[in-house]
């Protein structure tokens, strides 16, 4: 008598197993990056309410629903966690502004503009960047030489475009185009620090509009 034919794979047929079943990793991929996100929003949170030295690794974790083994799963040290923090932070700054290439002074400044109106939507990551980069002054601190890098890399910018603005006739030959990107970085971050203090009173991006255009028709060959 025939045997019962079996489909392939079945535990029936002699000398084969059933194989397991089909993996997903990508679901668990999606859970790390979930909590990675949720443990880099919670830092946000504590390094803008107490700056780095204050914040401790315990609170984050338990503020992110999870143990400290499991935040140190992630990002094996409070340093590193900031670096990333800092890195995600940058992200759109570095995307719309550092690496753009700009064909005037005014579509730069245009551009910043737009920077500041969204910094004014990013309350906790604003303030975050107000109290690191105070913090950071001090040469022993984690993220001094990222702060250093970062003003050093948005003046060359600024500078850079101010140049060839210049060199183009838009703004006066003598433009002195490395401390008009620093004045301007300058204004920045003290508009950052009032709005801080009081973000529905005060108009960031409103006020910082209003300086660039001063300095674009102060600069301009046209007036």
């Amino acid at each position: 008598m025939a045997r019962k034919r079996t489909p392939q794979g079945s535990a029936d047929e002699p000398g084969r197993r059933t194989p397991p079943a089909a993996r997903t990793p990508r679901g668990s991929y999606a859970v790390g990056d979930e909590r990675r996100q949720r443990i880099l929003d919670t830092a946000v949170d504590h390094f803008a309410r107490w700056g780095f030295h204050a914040s401790s690794l315990a609170r984050i974790a338990k503020d992110a629903g999870i143990t400290q083994g499991g935040l140190l799963h992630h990002f094996p040290s409070k340093e590193d966690l900031l670096l990333h923090v800092l890195e995600r932070a940058d992200a759109t700054d570095r995307e719309g502004f550092l690496t753009h290439e700009f064909e005037s002074a005014a579509e730069m400044f245009s551009m910043l503009v737009r920077l500041a109106e969204h910094d004014g939507a990013r309350v906790g990551q604003t303030r975050m960047f107000n109290v690191l980069a105070a913090e950071a002054g001090a040469p022993g601190h984690p993220a001094h030489a990222y702060f250093a890098h970062r003003y050093a890399e948005l003046v060359e910018v600024m500078a850079g475009v101010l140049r060839r603005a210049a060199h183009a006739g838009e703004l006066r030959p003598d433009t002195d185009a490395v401390a008009v990107a620093h004045e301007v970085a300058a204004v920045l971050d003290g508009l950052r620090i009032q709005w801080g203090l009081d973000p529905r009173g005060f108009d960031l991006a409103g006020r910082f509009r209003a300086f660039v255009e001063r300095v674009l028709r102060a600069l301009s060959v046209s007036g």
